[in-house]
């Protein structure tokens, strides 16, 4: 621009020179207004460029800004995320369209077992691959200390986003437990109520039977048949202490409790036991001290227990033994109980079925329903009392049962 000036100025003043013609005073004014004029239009064009080209570079700045908080921000949302996705109680997988797993968060390796960054093992393929449609729900038993049960959910992504699937797999072990433990309880429920209603059933013409054994054991009879009167109410009694059983076992009503003298409760079971003792050819022997002793009991239910446990000794004891009934008062930490004990000698129990013997249907005897035992815990725990057993190998068994006394012995 100077140059330029200088050009011009150096034309004006030495026109021959230029080899242009002179200009008159005139022509020369209106040339320097309009350099003048031409020289200030382009200094306020200059002006103007330098404050556009701030501006932008301002506007660029705050841009810069902006889009560095901006990635700040996505970077905090993505750790934020990512911390949510590893902490989730189920188990996230993605996989692209060519199979390769992009997300895998902590649960659905520990659900499958594997690393998802590796290969995926053929079985978990097959696993994803079997789940259709974005609403499929696929129920799978792993069998794994993980998992027992899984189920996998599959959402089909768009093609605007690479057709990417992804997979949301939860641990239903435990509702699975549950809905088998469901299932067992009410065919349990129901087989209790149709053993119920079957015991009821025999209940009466049995109780009939019994009756008319009785008379006919009174009756005038001969030797033989007389024997062959003690063995049907030997196995009517069997019968109705199955029966009692089940009734006792599936409906548990409460005892009704009174006053009961133990020793005479020995006596009248005593006696009661000795036709299914003859039946079975074992010696049975009572020796007890505790006439006049009182628990608050029901009866019948104590009759029920030395039932089942006399019928238990019988049954280990198939060539003949012994049963012996003992009872007495002892003292425990200063409380005074009264205590029964049943010993046979049979082969004894085995030391790894002692603690499962009061359990409902444990029976190491074929064709026992297994249900004797647990009704006599039950029975007792009714009472206030306790039934434990001692045993050894080749030496028999003695269940014992303690009864806390009643105030009236005082």
């Amino acid at each position: 621009m100077v140059a330029m000036s200088s050009a011009i100025l150096s034309t004006l003043l030495h026109p021959i020179e230029a080899g242009v013609v002179p200009l008159d005073e005139g022509s020369l004014t209106r040339a320097f207004a309009s350099f003048t004029e031409a020289a200030a239009s382009l200094e306020r064009s200059y002006v103007q460029l330098q404050a556009e080209v701030a501006r932008l570079r301002h506007e660029l700045e705050d841009t810069n800004r902006d889009l560095a908080s901006s990635l700040e921000e996505n970077h905090r949302i993505r750790q934020h995320l990512n911390r949510i996705l590893q902490g989730l109680p189920c188990g996230v997988l993605v996989r692209e369209a060519d199979g390769r797993v992009s997300v895998a968060n902590p649960e659905t390796e520990r659900l499958l077992g594997t690393d998802c960054a590796s290969a995926l093992p053929g079985w978990i393929r097959d696993l994803l691959d079997r789940t259709q449609g974005s609403r499929s729900e696929l129920e799978y038993r792993c069998g794994s200390p993980a998992a027992e049960w899984i189920t996998v959910r599959r959402a089909q992504l768009s093609a605007e986003e690479g057709g990417s699937s992804i997979f949301i797999l939860q641990d239903v072990s435990e509702l699975k437990r549950l809905e088998l433990e469901h299932e067992e309880l009410s065919r349990r429920q129901a087989l209790a109520e149709m053993s119920s209603l079957l015991a009821h059933e025999i209940r009466n013409p049995l109780g009939s039977l019994e009756l008319f054994a009785g008379l006919l054991a009174e009756s005038d009879l001969e030797a033989e048949e007389r024997d062959w009167v003690g063995h049907l109410q030997a196995g009517l009694r069997t019968l109705a202490a199955t029966v009692n059983n089940v009734l006792h076992f599936h409906s548990q009503p409460s005892p009704g409790l009174a006053p009961t003298d133990l020793g005479q409760w020995l006596r009248s079971t005593y006696d009661f036991l000795r036709p299914l003792a003859q039946r079975a050819q074992v010696r049975m022997e009572l020796r007890q001290e505790l006439d006049g002793v009182l628990v608050a009991a029901d009866r019948h239910r104590l009759e029920q227990v030395l039932l089942n446990l006399a019928l238990n000794g019988f049954r280990f004891m198939p060539d003949g033994g012994v049963l012996e009934i003992r009872g007495g008062v002892s003292s425990q930490a200063g409380e005074a109980r009264a205590a029964v004990e049943i010993s046979d000698s049979g082969p004894g129990i085995a030391v790894e079925d002692r603690e499962r013997v009061f359990l409902p249907g444990f029976s190491t005897c074929a064709g026992s329903p297994g249900l004797g035992l647990a009704v006599c815990k039950t029975i007792m725990e009714q009472h206030g009392g306790a039934i434990t057993v001692t045993s050894r190998a080749g030496l028999g068994t003695t269940f014992k049962l303690e009864f806390p006394l009643s105030g009236a012995n005082q």
